[in-house]
């Protein structure tokens, strides 16, 4: 461009230049200039108007995971932008791009405690990829155009840039925008190194009880295909990570399940009875690994990932694969022999009859007493063919959602994994919405968690976002009531919710609604949901003292695995 511009039109156009179409925001007076320009783009850049910035990165996140795209939020300076560093502390644990843009006092005031000045960038620099106050207009397109290449290369994450008004204000001559697409002191590719490809085909050559475990890297790196080609040749069981959910169909015959604190019984005995665990893509949590005293000391073990940090952090491994799991599959698949493994698959089935007899089978049909919180999510997520993307609050909604939910395409599954964050539901949906507008996105929320972020049904009723929410009404932070019983003497402190009218509240915010309390009126409710054109709310009263089981106690091996028949 010839003519000059404000920094704050070079803002909007570098994310235009980015592929940006929407913004999840707040305005503010440190970031005012940048909404002023975005008036003028109102053809090219969508804006999300949300009712709080917290809800505004968490919106942010839920368009990233379903769309593969760098999700972004645009808020003001002080309490807007420390608002933000939830969500981005979510983001930064869970591998989320976004980049989240915030005003800032003028470069004058800076160190002054100016109104509304917050030291954002010494804030955020722990929960960032990176982070970076810009002071000058002429530096908006380069810092643009390097945060969307560190959000979304490598190990994906949040960047936070920081503003100041005088940049906004400022004048830009030439205006051009060019695409990074190096940093010198950044490699987000580790170069694959053939004698680790070659060391981790030879052990899974050898190998009679082979395992894998499939993290988010999988779906980060765009590489369903290749993780079933691997294993298919080599005849490789599999179970997911939280996050790694829907990186295979639900119903694929090496798919074995859910791994962790709640996960399905066979994922997690077979961990401490496999020659060869197989990480791919996944950080060794300790909700997944349970004492590491304990944990998988029989077999070797190989790790692919694409940051190096994370290999030997948690679990000595036998072999490294550094690099993209897309690349790094392909080329080691490439070196195995084709295997049957048919005796070592074939003794998962012994613990999936037991979890189906002491656990599934009363939590999916019950006979009578209230609903159960697993019945209602498997009779949704049935209806919708398991087709749709699955929402979750935290709590036991999402243990129980992870665990009853089921998937035929990959990026199904939106939830807060690492950092674990009530209210973190409402908004992720509505951004999962505005990132697959075509596909159904359902909400599974308990009543404390939907409370954290309710004030975004106000986003919901000004965009017409068809989101349908289910509340999985127990009356308590059920949670913690859960760990209090097992662990505290059922001594519930605290943790007893007395509730709104959530049917008014929809009324009030213009939404359809429908409170379930009897099972026969369960099913009708669904199906209504499912069929209404627009956002829906199901509050479901479910039994107020249920249990999610199978449960790992915190810190105990991931093989004293507790039943509820105890």
């Amino acid at each position: 461009m010839n003519k000059d511009i404000t920094g704050s039109e070079a803002l909007i156009r570098s994310l235009i230049n980015e592929g940006v179409d929407t913004i999840f925001g707040y305005p503010g007076g440190a970031i005012m200039p940048v909404f002023d320009s975005l008036y003028d783009f109102k053809d090219e850049m969508n804006h999300v108007l949300v009712r709080h910035e917290q809800g505004a990165t968490h919106a942010a996140q839920g368009y990233a995971r379903v769309s593969g795209k760098v999700g972004v939020a645009l808020v003001t300076s002080g309490p807007g932008a420390t608002n933000t560093i939830t969500g981005i502390a979510d983001a930064m644990i869970d591998s989320t791009p976004i980049v989240v843009i915030t005003g800032q006092v003028a470069s004058s005031l800076l160190g002054s405690d100016a109104f509304q000045e917050a030291d954002v960038v010494g804030i955020s620099q722990p929960v960032t990829k990176w982070a970076y106050q810009i002071r000058r207009p002429e530096d908006i397109a380069w810092a643009v155009s390097r945060a969307f290449y560190i959000a979304s290369t490598g190990r994906p994450g949040p960047v936070v840039l920081d503003i100041t008004k005088d940049a906004q204000f400022g004048k830009v001559t030439n205006f051009i925008y060019q695409k990074t697409n190096y940093i010198r002191s950044y490699q987000p590719k580790p170069e694959v190194k053939r004698e680790e490809l070659e060391g981790a085909a030879q052990l899974i050559n050898e190998a009679k009880k082979p395992f894998a475990l499939v993290g988010q890297g999988v779906i980060l790196s765009g590489a369903e295909t290749e993780l079933m080609s691997f294993l298919e040749k080599a005849d490789i069981p599999a179970a997911s990570t939280v996050l790694g959910l829907s990186a295979m169909p639900s119903d694929y015959p090496l798919n074995k399940g859910l791994l962790g604190m709640h996960g399905n019984i066979g994922p997690n005995m077979k961990t401490n009875e496999c020659d060869v665990l197989i990480a791919i893509g996944m950080r060794f949590d300790d909700r997944v690994t349970g004492d590491l005293s304990t944990y998988a000391k029989q077999a070797k073990i190989i790790h692919f990932d694409i940051d190096a940090s994370e290999i030997n952090k948690n679990v000595p491994v036998t072999v490294k694969v550094l690099g993209d799991a897309k690349e790094t599959l392909t080329e080691v698949t490439k070196l195995l022999k084709p295997q049957k493994h048919t005796e070592w698959i074939e003794s998962f089935k012994p613990h999936e009859e037991k979890e189906y007899s002491i656990v599934v089978k009363k939590e999916l049909y019950p006979q009578s007493g209230s609903l159960k919180m697993g019945e209602v999510i498997n009779k949704v997520s049935e209806a919708t063919g398991h087709d749709a993307i699955m929402v979750t609050d935290v709590g036991q909604n999402q243990m129980m959602s992870v665990r009853y939910c089921q998937y035929k395409q990959s990026r199904s599954m939106v939830t807060s994994g690492g950092l674990g964050t009530m209210g973190f539901g409402l908004p992720a949906a509505i951004g999962a919405k505005f990132g697959m507008p075509d596909r159904t996105v359902c909400l599974f929320t308990g009543d404390g968690g939907i409370q954290m972020t309710i004030q975004e049904l106000g986003t919901i009723m000004q965009y017409g976002t068809d989101v349908k929410i289910i509340i999985l009404n127990n009356h308590y932070l059920g949670n913690v009531r859960q760990w209090q019983d097992m662990f505290f003497n059922k001594r519930y402190s605290e943790t007893k919710l007395i509730n709104p009218d959530f049917g008014k509240i929809a009324e009030a915010y213009g939404l359809k609604s429908r409170k379930v309390i009897e099972r026969g009126d369960l099913d009708a409710a669904i199906d209504e949901m499912l069929s209404y054109k627009g956002t829906y709310i199901l509050d479901v009263e479910i039994e107020h003292e249920g249990m999610v089981y199978p449960m790992v106690p915190a810190g105990a091996p991931i093989t004293n695995i507790l039943l509820g028949n105890e």
